[in-house]
């Protein structure tokens, strides 16, 4: 087992946002049916970016649950690497879908075991409070654990793929990894929390696909080793992603008494697609 560097501290009850703002925030709750398979994973994230353009210009703020069926999420960092294209057209040619995302972090598999959650918040003073909001993230995934477990702890845990100051662990293994996407007047803060499965066979993929991508580099992307992720069902025995999300949506709806889950929100499916091909132009 690996030991984290720093995550040896619980995560802390204090939320990232004052208590006046979470009573006020009306933050509305969307949860994305869990998506076909073959269709591809760039559409969650340009649905993602297409409202967080709608918060910043006055929509309410949302929180945004979803899963994919098999994809592979790289990172910036990642398709720089030497053989980054190579190594994501070998994982498509298997029938993964496969994307960069815009926002920060690594690499990261995603199941129907893996639950993404992504708060999409107003930011029209420009202000930049990058821990506050991570360690808000952090906390909201820990206590939706808290029937299963209260032993969530951050930090970063050293040899974990997608690594970052604001991992989230238990007993030393991560199981959601925390980045954030910026725009002129909205962000979002996004996660990905492993609830079903087996953790170290996703930890195995991403090692494999650096692998390929390093095209032999020693350096310049992360070290996954074993023994360094979990799932919540290995670690806590969190039965399935549907109980995991059930309790992650009461946790908003507690953490913000304003939140709702009636609406609809519709985003333009040709709006969603000629966003994905903008992303995918830029960023593959």
């Amino acid at each position: 087992m690996s030991v984290p560097s720093h995550s040896d501290q619980p995560v802390q009850p204090e939320k990232g946002l004052q208590a006046d703002q979470q009573a006020s925030l009306r933050l509305q709750i969307w949860e994305t049916p869990l998506m076909r398979q073959g269709s591809s994973v760039l559409e969650a994230f340009a649905w993602e970016e297409v409202m967080c353009r709608r918060v910043g210009a006055g929509h309410l703020p949302v929180a945004h649950i979803w899963r994919h069926p098999d994809a592979f999420v790289a990172g910036l960092r990642d398709r720089r690497l030497p053989q980054a294209v190579e190594a994501m057209e070998q994982i498509r040619s298997q029938g993964t879908a496969v994307c960069v995302r815009p926002s920060g972090g690594a690499a990261v598999p995603l199941n129907p075991g893996v639950v993404n959650v992504s708060l999409i918040l107003p930011n029209p003073g420009h202000a930049i409070n990058i821990h506050d909001d991570f360690r808000e993230m952090a906390s909201i995934i820990a206590e939706s654990l808290t029937p299963w477990s209260n032993q969530a702890q951050t930090g970063e845990v050293q040899g974990a793929f997608c690594p970052g100051d604001y991992d989230v662990s238990v007993g030393g293994l991560k199981f959601c990894g925390i980045a954030q996407r910026r725009q002129a007047k909205a962000y979002i803060i996004t996660a990905f929390i492993i609830v079903d499965g087996q953790g170290d066979q996703l930890a195995a993929d991403v090692r494999q696909f650096y692998q390929h991508a390093a095209g032999g580099a020693s350096e310049g992307y992360p070290d996954v080793q074993p023994g360094t992720m979990a799932s919540l069902n290995e670690l806590a025995g969190v039965p399935s992603a549907a109980a995991y999300t059930g309790a992650l949506v009461r946790t908003l709806r507690d953490r913000y008494p304003q939140a709702e889950t009636s609406r609809v929100l519709s985003v333009g499916s040709e709006e969603v697609r000629l966003t994905a091909e903008q992303m995918k132009l830029r960023y593959d």
